[in-house]
């Protein structure tokens, strides 16, 4: 039996090393856990012994097939609860991640399969990102974030790359949500602002709004 600990690791190894696929190093893994480096290696071992991950010393950890299943799974559940809070309970976009961090390690099966057919089999979550369907398959999107976005061109908010309650909460005070269509008015070599146009009102955004906002060109 997977723990919730095991889990966690899984699931940051997936993120950190680009769905899993590229070497992780501890550290990087210790920083985005809140852990101790050594405390890492110690859960690399086991999960290497499990089959979850392969792990040579002084070049990091990637995770296996199996490894990615399971990640692909916690994802799965992970935005489907999402979805539901969003659409059914009535949370806001910026109260959900917390929660959902918990039901993401719920076991049984049949109840995400029947979440998943409750909720209509959405495609994306309530941030923009794609929800894995049971098989652990999942569509892409292309999209850049705002900060890659070439002036005069008109643009669909479809993401976000900072879920944190600060930044959403950033968002919906400026009416910024996904399918808001953006123009790109000016970007300011000085400080890496950007001025954009929505709904007939101009704003300037900063640095780190522009890296964190996804867009897809209309």
């Amino acid at each position: 039996m997977i723990t919730l600990t095991e889990e966690n690791y899984i699931k940051a190894i997936y993120h950190l090393g680009s769905n899993g696929e590229k070497n992780v190093n501890t550290n990087a893994i210790a920083t985005a856990l809140e852990t101790k480096a050594s405390s890492v290696t110690d859960m690399i071992k086991k999960l290497s012994e499990k089959g979850y991950a392969d792990y040579k010393k002084y070049q990091g950890v990637t995770l296996t097939d199996e490894g990615r299943r399971v990640a692909l799974n916690i994802i799965r559940k992970h935005r489907l609860w999402e979805v539901f809070l969003v659409e059914k309970l009535n949370f806001s976009w910026d109260e959900v991640h917390e929660v959902a961090e918990h039901l993401e390690h719920i076991k049984s099966e049949k109840l995400i399969d029947e979440l998943d057919v409750f909720l209509g089999s959405p495609s994306h979550d309530p941030h923009g990102d794609p929800i894995p369907d049971k098989a652990g398959n999942f569509k892409h999107i292309e999209k850049i974030v705002l900060a890659k976005a070439e002036t005069g061109g008109v643009y669909k908010c479809v993401g976000v790359d900072d879920t944190s309650s600060e930044f959403l909460k950033y968002l919906d005070s400026n009416n910024i949500a996904l399918g808001t269509i953006i123009t790109i008015q000016h970007k300011e070599p000085y400080d890496n602002s950007v001025k954009i146009e929505f709904d007939k009102t101009e704003i300037v955004v900063s640095q780190n709004v522009a890296k964190n906002l996804y867009l897809k060109k209309v």
